[in-house]
């Protein structure tokens, strides 16, 4: 599984937290538990249980579909399910702790460290934009921010979905034809800190920032552009989101 807005169990977790912002909790629960019903690979099943988990009113639940999800996402092998472990590990031992299992929470906060700030993608990497750039050209950090065009942006980011790329170039500033580059970071990068356990563990969109600039060494041409209604949705999202970017 790609990670997408426009994934369908993705979609129906999405619609599930704005019913939770309302205080819909059992309209929310509904779509939850359909999500569930519908994922069809191991990344979708964790994702589905990661949400219904959270759902749960008692301790035990939260820790039975917690270690589902988890479960999933060892069997999944995907690095879109393997950036969650740290979030898995903690939540797990937060339940343990509310059970008094001392000894089981240690364990499981003791995983999570051990997984903490690893990255284990291998890309490969892509950047999307509507500059038209070489093969050989550095891009560097310093750029306007495309979401608050007053912010100067302090990394250089990049992903390794390349439809996630094309979404970023689609929604990057300017008239120039979305360009989707395939870079290689000539430092060392971290886990895009906008993304990365907020609303969905983990980092699902593989979504990193570096300091350092990235080397273009090819263009990705196969990949989808989203339909013009779905992006401007995406753009009324954006433009609605009052949170602050963290530079």
């Amino acid at each position: 599984m790609e990670f997408s807005p426009f994934n369908n169990v993705v979609k129906l977790c999405i619609q599930a937290m704005v019913m939770e912002e309302q205080n819909k909790s059992e309209e929310a629960g509904k779509l939850f538990k359909q999500g569930w019903n519908e994922a069809t690979d191991n990344t979708e099943k964790f994702l589905a249980a990661y949400y219904l988990a959270r759902s749960q009113k008692t301790s035990l639940k939260r820790l039975e579909w917690f270690e589902i999800a988890l479960q999933y996402a060892l069997k999944s092998n995907d690095n879109t399910a393997k950036s969650a472990f740290y979030f898995l590990y903690l939540k797990i031992a937060e339940c343990y702790e509310e059970l008094s299992d001392l000894q089981k929470a240690k364990e499981y906060n003791e995983m999570a460290m051990s997984v903490k700030d690893k990255i284990l993608d291998k890309g490969p990497f892509y950047h999307g934009t509507k500059a038209n750039l070489q093969i050989g050209d550095l891009l560097t950090a310093g750029g306007d921010s495309n979401y608050k065009s007053e912010l100067k942006m302090n990394h250089i980011y990049f992903t390794a979905l390349v439809n996630g790329a094309g979404l970023a170039a689609a929604l990057a500033k300017g008239d120039g034809t979305e360009r989707v580059y395939i870079v290689e970071p000539t430092g060392i990068f971290e886990n895009d800190p906008n993304l990365t356990d907020k609303k969905f563990p983990g980092n699902l969109t593989r979504s990193y920032r570096s300091e350092a600039p990235l080397k273009i060494i090819g263009e990705a041409t196969d990949w989808s552009k989203p339909g013009h209604e779905e992006l401007q949705k995406f753009r009324g999202k954006l433009e609605n989101n009052k949170g602050e970017i963290i530079n």
